[in-house]
C-alpha cells in the first residue's frame, strides 16, 4: 500500500519544517506549501490524503482554501492549525468544511493522532455497523444495542447518534448537526440539539457526565469518539 500524502499549507518556516520531518518519520510523503494562493493549487492539481492548513496566510487564507475544496467535491480530510482562543474563526472554518482543528501551540503527538485516526477511516471499507463505547449501532437494522439487550432510542436520537457515528473523529458545530440532523426545522433550536445529546449520553454512555464517545467541544460543538 502507498504511504498516505500529506500538504502543509503554513507560512511559518519553522514550524512547517518541524511538521514535515515529523509527518516524514512516519513515512508520510509530506509536500509544503507557504501560502495561500500556492497551496490551493497544489491540492487542485494532486489532491493530498490529507490536509493541514494554518488560517492565517499570505495572499489566501485558510477559509478561502476550504471553501474552494469543498465547492470543487474533494472529500479529503482538513485540520486547520488556528490562535487559541479563537472560537469564532474555528467554528466558521468549521462550517466551510474543515474537519478537525488543533489551537496553537499544540502538541505535534496530538496533531499526529489525529492525523492518523482520519487517515485510517479514509481507508476503512464503509460499514454499516459501527461500536460506540461498549455499544453497537446497526444502521441497517435501525437499532442499537448493549451486549445482546436493545437500548430503546427515540427516532430522533438515534438519527442523531447515526449522523455522529458517520463523522467519527470531527468537531462538529451546532449548526451543522441541526442540518444534518433536523434539515430545515426551523423549531429546532442550538438549545434543542444540546437537550438531545443529553438524553442519549445518558442512554448509550457508562457515565453520562464524563463521556466518552460523544465529547463536548467547549463554545464550538461535539465531537464523536467510537472508543
Amino acid at each position: 500500500m502507498n504511504s498516505p500524502s500529506i500538504l502543509i499549507i503554513e507560512d511559518d518556516a519553522t514550524l512547517a519544517r518541524g511538521l514535515k520531518d515529523n509527518f516524514e518519520a512516519l513515512t508520510y510523503h509530506v509536500r509544503l506549501a507557504r501560502d495561500g494562493a500556492e497551496g490551493l493549487a497544489n491540492a487542485l492539481a494532486s489532491p493530498p490524503d490529507l490536509l493541514v492548513l494554518d488560517i492565517m496566510l499570505p495572499k489566501m487564507n485558510g477559509f478561502e482554501i476550504c471553501r474552494t475544496l469543498r465547492a470543487r467535491k474533494l472529500d479529503l480530510p482538513i485540520i486547520m492549525l488556528t490562535a487559541k482562543g479563537q472560537e469564532e474563526d474555528i467554528v466558521r472554518g468549521l462550517e466551510l468544511g474543515a474537519d478537525d482543528y488543533v489551537t496553537k501551540p499544540f502538541s505535534i503527538k496530538e496533531l499526529l493522532a489525529r492525523a492518523k485516526a482520519f487517515l485510517r477511516r479514509r481507508q476503512a471499507v464503509p460499514a454499516t455497523v459501527f461500536t460506540v463505547g461498549d455499544c453497537r449501532l446497526d444502521l441497517s437494522a435501525h437499532k442499537v444495542f448493549r451486549g445482546q439487550d436493545e437500548l430503546p432510542l427515540t427516532t430522533t436520537e438515534f438519527r442523531l447518534l447515526a449522523f455522529l457515528v458517520r463523522h467519527p473523529g470531527r468537531a462538529l458545530t451546532r449548526d451543522q448537526i441541526l442540518d444534518g440532523v433536523w434539515g430545515n426545522n426551523i423549531s429546532v433550536t442550538d438549545r434543542s440539539v444540546d437537550r438531545f445529546i443529553t438524553t442519549l449520553r445518558a442512554k448509550i454512555e457508562r457515565d453520562p457526565h464524563n463521556p466518552s464517545c460523544i465529547q463536548t467541544i467547549r463554545d464550538i460543538g461535539y465531537r464523536f469518539e467510537p472508543g
